[in-house]
């Protein structure tokens, strides 16, 4: 989520000077452009060695467990807004960080890639699993152990008993809004209890 557009995107769903748990952070690039645009606090989660580091020479501050462990550390609603950027579908637990996620945060954000894109439909028709800039990875070697959609992601949410409170998608760095779920190579939500 390096690209500028996209991480601007996000970060506009957060309230400025807004207490921030980033789930798998990566380098802390979001973070980082949250605390610096926004006036955010908090932390990142990560578990990779090397972006542990990479937040720390950023200066974000980044706590190193495994997702798959829970969020018991964090009590209710301890951060005003928890992220979830290109974290779900790498998660074995995929429902249970959701609840948790709005446990643990006012506002929970969740972004993903969208197995519904219309060109990732197309592949699956013409027989293959989809390779894309977004989806990059042959069926063989991927990090993803989920495929979701924009709709299967509302379908979860409801059956989580969370709300949404804005959903588009993005493509290419752009907002989508109409036909997310074919349109669009990401889909975004912000959500509550």
């Amino acid at each position: 989520m390096s690209e500028r557009r996209v991480m601007e995107s996000i970060a506009r769903l957060v309230p400025p000077g807004s207490r921030v748990l980033d789930l798998g952070c990566g380098d802390g690039a979001l973070l980082d452009h949250l605390q610096s645009t926004r006036g955010c606090t908090g932390y990142g989660v990560e578990l990779d060695d090397a972006k542990v580091q990479a937040c720390m020479r950023r200066g974000v501050n980044v706590l190193q467990f495994n997702l798959e462990d829970g969020l018991a550390v964090f009590g209710d609603k301890a951060f005003d807004v928890v992220l979830q950027i290109d974290t779900l579908q790498h998660l074995r637990n995929a429902e249970v960080m959701l609840r948790e996620t709005a446990r643990v945060g006012r506002m929970g954000v969740v972004a993903f890639p969208n197995f519904a894109h219309w060109p990732n439909r197309l592949a699956v028709l013409q027989g293959r699993m989809p390779v894309t800039k977004r989806l990059p990875y042959q069926w063989y070697d991927t990090p993803n152990i989920r495929v979701g959609t924009h709709a299967d992601f509302e379908v979860l949410a409801r059956s989580c008993g969370l709300r949404i409170d804005d959903s588009y998608g993005l493509h290419e760095g752009e907002e989508v809004r109409l036909l997310p779920n074919l349109l669009a190579s990401t889909a975004v939500f912000r959500f509550s209890a």
